[in-house]
């Protein structure tokens, strides 16, 4: 017996609706897998598949097919789709592991069956149908989907949409599109637990379902795959939605691409629309986001070898083999079979055919294109023009080189049977694919083992030519293809020529080349991999606290340390006052003042919280700053008993009327004959960057500059400094935007260390230390604190708070969320020095009297 509870007892947040287009909610009785005997408590039950390790599969479609069945509840019968991906994959998980798959049914359904076919789907198939309403779901697909984002990721930008088939952008489609991926969300979370459940997202039709998910559950572990391609920045950063788009992809944490270009402009997407790096390492690629590492994997998709067997040794694709041989005895056959889409590029393949059989006529009479076009996913002007055009090509090209019982062309538009499709691949001795722009495209893989396994051509020697244009996702897998510009006709009919010309023992040895990297590259190899990395990628999530900031798609979570934690004015005013010898160290820049503020002056209120910690006599302040002695020293005149070093250390005073100390007694700067003309030569080549220049070294800044020009620039930059200045006694660092070069023995660790010995020589060791930053420089003085406070043989300090600024990995134990916290929390410390802390006697005058007042 199986229990049922109804999925509104699992929306978590509401009113959340209200940003979104209204949709009729429709909860359907969902099977909560809990059985009777696994409910006994007996030893010896059967595990509840509750139990079990479970992958949550979520597609647009559910891998089955559907046919009329008056008979069967609702009017349907559901069978699985051997041929959907989504079924496929299933061998590369576990064998331990539960697979439930989330997503549309094909065909309308009518609302009274939606609970009967939702038990039955996943009592016999593990399938939990998503059900839209049609108008919904024909905005949701057809309009923005198909319509706006397909052509986007293709490169394509709605200039002309009455001729193009493209869309503009329609925020009332955006809004749709949300609302059917919230309804996605909405079942998933049915089935969710975040403890032994990995949820794999697939394609453009689900971008914005990681921002739901992990809007509900902040630990769940969740991976997205983008079969279609990914393009440069410059496309994408059209899209008014891109930055929404963006930061629900980083909702995820494995996001996989095909190839590495469309990795890299994703990485190229984030970096410039939102100021994220990345880094690779130990072989993996990385985006640290809120403290998250969002994790990049390029795996192209594989196929399943074993469906490919079934196929291509059924009967009747043997008998259509020998049919087929018999059909085109004598004849050189090359095949393309392409879904009728504007970029599959077919009538440019049809043309390079004229080409080829206009400059070679030898081949006429010989040379026979079959192309199937397999029916079209969308609707509208876009694809009736490609269907007018093939056919219109076509005919012409018979017309002029056709003859009886030879037609150049030969085209099937109509619905073709696997075993037919698998029977033409066995018989091609050239497979030609050539779009313009595409994903992964799998019909040269499938035409390279239909080759290689056919029984009806086992005496056969094994040999294939491919094709292929090098603007889709499978040409870097297929090095022994030829690779095209589909754009260049007279280049692809030059490249069928060499196909059809070439060696028969070099097309078998390419041929080999290719079997052997699809048959070890297949489905299961693809998910097994996949799955691996998104366990890999989510082994830290029970080991962070996790907490959600922001509102609607640009919703993301802040995952850091359990020890790191928000520094609050109370809890340190409490330490503060219980204190009498303090040091307080504050970073300027991004600390004091914001990073994006144009006028670096401090304001008047930084002036007054700074006099109101250092008119206290228990205070030590001290300004820990890369900048010059001259601008510190002016900008901070007022503040009289303030101790400032600057250029990290370089120079110190510990007062306004002290003299400034040098790290150093005596100081060569003549590297700086060196540094400065390679800086100068990075400057001139790099458009916004600029060189500072400083008594004690040298930074040249990059943050007006290209991001990734700049980027790119600093880290060479770095490496020639670093040659250069090899037997100087300098260091060479990069920081936020900067490369800058300064003498040895400086840095803020070095301040922190000599302000703690200057302090302890005088028998006056701190008992309260505060130190606040921002940036890579600062972490320095976190970690001599931390080593510091770990000595053994220091002076023990009693309360010690470093703190960052920003919600970021870090070596402090604190953060402030921004620079206007830093100053609240300074003028609260302010304010307590103004305030007497009660004695003792006080304290249990109080006590007595509260207790009075209970009683």
């Amino acid at each position: 017996m199986q229990y049922f509870s109804s999925a509104n007892l699992l929306e978590l947040a509401a009113g959340e609706d209200a940003d979104f287009v209204a949709s009729p909610r429709r909860f359907p009785l969902l099977p909560r897998l809990m059985d009777d005997d696994a409910s006994t408590g007996e030893d010896n039950a059967p595990a509840s598949p509750s139990q079990r390790e479970r992958r949550i599969v979520v597609t647009h479609r559910l891998p089955l097919r559907t046919v009329p069945d008056p008979s069967a509840p609702g009017g349907l019968a559901f069978s699985w789709d051997p041929d959907a991906l989504a079924l496929q994959l299933r061998a590369g998980f576990p064998s331990s592991s539960e697979v439930v798959h989330v997503g549309t049914v094909a065909v309308p359904i009518d609302n009274a069956h939606h609970a009967s076919i939702s038990r039955i789907l996943y009592e016999r198939f593990r399938c939990l149908p998503v059900f839209i309403p049609a108008d919904l779901h024909h905005r949701f697909y057809h309009d923005f989907c198909k319509h706006y984002l397909w052509p986007l990721l293709h490169y394509l930008l709605p200039f002309s949409p009455s001729s193009l088939g493209g869309l503009p952008f329609d925020r009332s489609l955006w809004l749709s599109y949300l609302s059917a991926n919230k309804l996605f969300a909405d079942r998933v979370i049915e089935l969710l637990n975040p403890d032994d459940s990995l949820v794999w997202i697939h394609d453009y039709h689900l971008l914005a379902l990681p921002t739901f998910l992990r809007r509900r559950s902040p630990r769940v572990k969740l991976g997205f795959f983008l079969h279609s391609p990914f393009p440069s920045s410059e496309i994408f950063r059209t899209i008014p939605v891109r930055n929404e788009l963006l930061r629900a992809l980083l909702n995820a944490d494995l996001v996989g691409f095909q190839t590495f270009d469309y990795a890299r402009h994703f990485l190229t997407s984030c970096s410039r629309l939102l100021g994220l790096d990345y880094q690779s390492k130990r072989g993996y690629i990385g985006i640290e986001y809120y403290g998250r590492t969002v994790t990049v994997k390029i795996l192209p998709v594989g196929i399943d070898m074993g469906q490919l067997e079934l196929v291509i040794s059924s009967k009747d694709t043997i008998a259509k083999v020998h049919e087929l041989t018999a059909m085109y005895k004598d004849k050189i056959l090359m095949l393309g079979i392409d879904d009728v889409d504007l970029f599959k590029g077919i009538g440019m393949k049809l043309l390079a055919v004229e080409q080829l059989l206009e400059e070679h006529p030898q081949l006429r009479g010989r040379a026979v294109l079959v192309q199937i076009t397999n029916p079209p996913r969308s609707e509208g002007k876009d694809v009736q023009k490609v269907q007018d055009e093939i056919g219109s090509i076509s005919r012409r090209i018979n017309e002029r080189f056709g003859r009886p019982g030879y037609e150049p062309i030969v085209l099937i538009s109509r619905t073709v049977p696997t075993y037919e499709k698998a029977a033409f691949y066995a018989v091609a001795e050239c497979c030609v694919v050539n779009p313009v722009r595409d994903g992964m495209n799998l019909v040269p893989y499938k035409y390279t083992v239909y080759r290689q396994l056919s029984p009806a051509l086992a005496d056969a020697p094994k040999k294939s030519m491919i094709i292929v244009s090098e603007f889709i996702g499978c040409s870097p897998s297929l090095s022994g293809a030829i690779r095209v510009n589909p754009w260049n006709v007279h280049a692809v009919a030059e490249a069928i020529n060499l196909a059809i010309t070439m060696p028969d023992t070099e097309k078998q040895l390419r041929h080999e080349k290719h079997y052997k990297y699809i048959s070890s590259h297949d489905i299961p190899y693809w998910a097994r991999s996949f799955d691996q990395d998104l366990q890999r990628a989510c082994r830290e999530h029970f080991h962070k606290r996790c907490w959600g900031i922001g509102f609607g798609m640009n919703f993301r979570v802040v995952a850091l340390s359990p020890n790191f934690r928000k520094l609050s004015v109370e809890h340190i005013v409490a330490s503060y006052q219980r204190t009498n010898s303090r040091l307080i160290l504050l970073d300027y820049d991004g600390t004091m003042i914001p990073q994006t503020s144009i006028d670096k002056k401090p304001s008047s209120e930084v002036i007054s919280v700074i006099n109101g910690l250092c008119n206290d006599p228990k205070n030590v302040v001290f300004l820990v700053s890369g900048r010059g002695k001259d601008e510190l020293s002016k900008w901070f005149a007022s503040c009289e008993k303030l101790g400032i070093s600057a250029e990290h250390g370089y120079f110190t005073r510990w007062n306004r009327h002290a003299p400034w100390e040098s790290c150093m007694l005596a100081s060569d700067f003549n590297w700086k004959k060196i540094a400065e003309p390679v800086m100068t030569l990075y400057t001139e080549a790099t458009d916004g960057s600029a060189i500072e220049h400083k008594e004690s070294g040298l930074v040249w800044h990059h943050q007006e500059a290209d991001p990734d020009f700049g980027s790119c620039q600093a880290k060479e930059l770095l490496d020639h400094l670093e040659n250069v200045l090899a037997n100087e006694p300098v260091v060479v660092r990069r920081g936020q935007h900067i490369v800058e070069v300064n003498p040895q023995g400086t840095g803020k660790g070095m301040v922190v260390e000599n302000l703690m010995t200057a302090s302890s020589s005088t028998g006056k060791a701190p008992d309260f230390l505060l130190c606040i930053g921002d940036d890579r420089s600062d972490e320095d003085m976190f970690e001599s604190i931390s080593s510091y406070t770990s000595d053994p043989l220091a002076p023990a300090i009693g309360e010690v708070f470093a703190c960052t600024v920003g919600q970021k990995p870090s070596k402090a134990k604190y953060y402030l969320d921004d620079t206007a916290e830093v100053i609240n929390l300074l003028q609260g410390l302010a304010d307590a020095s103004r305030v007497k802390p009660p004695s003792s006697a006080e304290l249990q005058v109080s006590f007595e009297g509260s207790l009075y007042d209970v009683y």
